[in-house]
């Protein structure tokens, strides 16, 4: 089915095409990919059961591939999958000419001279964006997370290493409540909607389509929504999706070791709560990392507040001509470029 006022609102509220089947044209059928089967997962109790599983992982990924590189960030769930690598192992790390991810590099730098990795800064530009932004969207046939362009970067400098598998933490918030601006809440339905949607499509596009359908599958009552299970799938298919795209587009294989593993126990809300998201994770950073004091959460970086720090916004017909500019963020303003992008790609 072709629908792309359908399409370009989905994007928009939610960074990817939620409905299987809905295209944006003939020939341009999007991929989603749906998270690990629960009952392919390892269930673990403790932060040594964490470390045991992914242990296990890695000799199983040694005796496939010599080379196995990561996406190294600051932050702790990639500095601990970081710690099973072997020595002079390749470890890629996300730079800006602006200087906004300095404190996240200097950590990585740390990491990779304690675990004595070759560490190699990628720096991701305007430039890099108009390069291979249109790759990673032909590979999706669909407008993609900003995430994706830098990810392709850093994979085709890889494959230039001798890497043969590329190792990703992306799975750790969701699976070890991580989330927790998102899942700390006792979300009222509105509410949750609100806090959830990426850019309002009424906002910024003519001809908008009610994205609430998705939303109404997680109704719990009048009020209130089921917001865990909303993020274990929706927000799952979202983010996956746009490793498996990007590395895809790249042809180099990767593996998240976080998601081959599930909770348990109930996660701790009272914990999450009190200020100790992904609790589990946090103790294999302890075990890991003694001597160093465990960071607080740190997405992978993308430089979009740097870079469309100025952009006046989009001119094809298909969005309002009135949207504030001045009051999107840098992934807003990310999404709106895309899109634009994409349907310039379109119509060529």
């Amino acid at each position: 089915m072709i629908d792309k006022k359908f399409c370009l609102s989905s994007y928009m509220a939610f960074r990817y095409i939620w409905k299987d089947g809905v295209d944006f044209a003939e020939g341009f059928q999007h991929k989603n990919i749906l998270p690990v089967d629960d009952k392919e997962r390892i269930p673990v109790k403790t932060s040594e059961d964490i470390d045991r599983e992914i242990q296990k992982q890695f000799d199983e990924l040694y005796a496939k591939y010599d080379n196995i590189g990561i996406l190294l960030s600051g932050g702790m769930d990639s500095a601990n999958l970081a710690a099973y690598l072997k020595p002079g192992s390749h470890a890629y790390t996300f730079n800006s000419a602006s200087g906004e991810f300095d404190a996240d590099v200097e950590r990585a730098k740390k990491y990779c001279q304690k675990l004595q990795l070759h560490h190699h800064l990628i720096d991701i530009t305007m430039e890099d964006y108009q390069k291979y932004t249109p790759i990673v969207m032909r590979y999706k046939f669909a407008p993609v997370h900003s995430i994706e362009p830098q990810i392709y970067k850093a994979a085709e400098i890889a494959k230039q290493d001798g890497v043969q598998l590329m190792i990703v933490g992306e799975s750790a918030d969701l699976i070890f409540g991580g989330m927790d601006k998102l899942i700390s809440p006792e979300w009222t339905f509105d509410g949750f909607v609100k806090r959830y949607t990426f850019l309002e499509p009424t906002l910024v596009l003519k001809n908008p389509v009610p994205q609430d359908e998705l939303y109404e599958k997680y109704r719990t009552d009048a009020e209130h929504i089921d917001f865990m299970k909303f993020m274990d799938e929706v927000f799952a298919i979202e983010s996956s999706s746009s490793y498996l795209n990007a590395f895809g587009a790249a042809w180099m294989p990767y593996y998240d070791p976080y998601a081959k593993l599930v909770m348990a126990d109930p996660l701790d809300m009272t914990r999450v709560r009190n200020g100790e998201p992904k609790y589990l994770v946090r103790g294999l950073y302890a075990i890991k990392y003694p001597d160093l004091e465990i960071p607080f959460k740190i997405p992978m970086p993308r430089p979009v507040d740097a870079v469309f720090r100025n952009w006046e916004g989009p001119k094809r017909p298909e969005f309002r001509t009135d949207i504030p500019m001045d009051t999107l963020t840098g992934n807003q303003k990310w999404q709106l470029w895309c899109a634009e992008q994409f349907l310039n790609l379109l119509h060529e």
